[in-house]
């Protein structure tokens, strides 16, 4: 099948979701993230709902279709390519007015994912992506929040292992308080008691940049720096405090705690979830992360020397040569580890939700994933967003969403059954 070039389909005004051509277009289906992110589509839905694959090189798709072919066993000869350039509006607004979700992989999204953002929010297409870059995330709020308000777009940043067990994880115990309880948590902790796999390359390529751009550009720090940075306009105060690197002792979970790496992006993410959801988790909400390190002097001294290695290395990382250097050793996007690496990958989340006045209502969740975080979790779970987007019967309206607030319910049903996570309350 031909690929297809949208330079000239471009279509005025909004288009209804119903006349599109593609429920869901995996953009960046050659990158490594973005094959997988295909792979888990084809193997749990097959061709059963119109769908495509979109890139820059019709030559490297046709390639991974063919490859889906066979690691799947499903036949994907008759997936529609669509082949362009993340950096032409045209272009972009093209793939926009054909598709109902657009689902991108293609990172570092503030070198190459703004034009389809725009898009998306203008042609009311719905929108799901794996960035973690909060500065980026800010500037797409700021510009084209009250337009994809207005076109009815569901847009939604931070799909994979950032933050959907953060944001999902909250959402669920919060749920189960008010369910059991009558009331919201005052405070949520989310403690990572273990993983195994690493950060992708293009999560590596990401913060590369914001490092850059961080250097260049003073308000990207600020805006790095503070715990409100994602709210909606007006509501960018609360009382948690900026990001620490210190280590902790934790009584609740009876182990010493370091700092979480991406708990920069989880928290910002939870914190504008309460916000879009009309504080349902309490006006003066707290929510903070940390990785569990073990008991006694051990578990003093890992902790201990988790947070030196962050603090060393995010300080030497500020350096241009070192950071550049650095870049150079890093996975390139694109680049991953084989599938008997990402089936033997894991994670592990806990959480406990602090009852406002009667500590034995404390409750506990659990989330797990059955894959690394980095690449097979992932790629499940933002594959699962964008058919959720697609197929459910949502009620959220338009705007940039975080996972909670656009599908909550729907999305934590959906990962639970063909994504491998589960998600439990532990205890009485």
């Amino acid at each position: 099948m031909p690929a297809h070039d949208l330079r000239s389909t471009r279509l005025v005004g909004i288009v209804e979701t119903q006349t599109r051509d593609f429920d869901v277009v995996v953009w960046g289906a050659t990158g490594f993230v973005g094959r997988l992110t295909a792979q888990h589509i084809l193997e749990h839905y097959g061709t059963s709902f119109p769908w495509a694959l979109g890139g820059r090189s019709e030559t490297k798709l046709s390639a991974v279709r063919d490859a889906l072919t066979a690691e799947t066993g499903v036949d994907a000869s008759g997936l529609p390519l669509i082949v362009g350039d993340a950096a032409d509006a045209t272009f972009m607004r093209g793939l926009a007015e054909r598709t109902r979700v657009a689902c991108t992989t293609v990172g570092p999204y503030a070198l190459y994912g703004s034009e389809l953002v725009a898009a998306c929010a203008a042609t009311g297409t719905h929108y799901c992506d794996l960035t973690g870059e909060v500065f980026w995330m800010g500037r797409m709020i700021d510009a084209h929040q009250d337009q994809a308000q207005a076109s009815g777009a569901r847009m939604v940043h931070a799909c994979g292992f950032d933050c959907i067990p953060a944001d999902l994880g909250v959402f669920f115990v919060q749920q189960a308080m008010k369910a059991r309880h009558g009331v919201p948590g005052k405070r949520v902790k989310l403690r990572v008691a273990g993983f195994k796999g690493g950060a992708s390359g293009g999560t590596a390529a990401s913060a590369i940049n914001m490092l850059e751009e961080q250097s260049r550009d003073p308000e990207v720090r600020r805006r790095n720096e503070d715990p409100y940075a994602i709210n909606p306009r007006g509501r960018r105060n609360g009382p948690d405090d900026p990001d620490s690197f210190r280590i902790a002792w934790d009584a609740d979970f009876g182990q010493w705690t370091g700092p979480f790496i991406m708990a920069n992006v989880d928290t910002r993410v939870v914190r504008r979830s309460n916000a879009l959801l009309a504080n349902a988790y309490g006006p003066d909400f707290r929510y903070e992360e940390a990785m569990l390190m073990g008991r006694g002097p051990f578990g003093f001294v890992k902790a201990l020397g988790l947070a030196t290695a962050l603090r060393v290395g995010m300080a030497a990382m500020t350096v241009g040569p070192v950071r550049r250097a650095a870049a150079s050793r890093m996975p390139a996007p694109g680049e991953g580890p084989s599938r008997r690496v990402r089936e033997a990958g894991y994670w592990d989340v806990r959480l406990l939700a602090e009852h406002p006045s009667d500590s034995s209502e404390t409750l506990r969740a659990r989330l797990t994933g059955d894959r690394d975080p980095g690449y097979g979790s992932t790629a499940k779970m933002l594959a699962e967003s964008a058919i959720c987007l697609a197929r459910d019967s949502l009620t959220s309206s338009g705007g940039i969403h975080t996972p909670a607030s656009a599908m909550g319910e729907a999305l934590l049903d959906r990962l639970q059954q063909n994504a491998g996570v589960t998600v439990q309350i532990e205890g009485p």
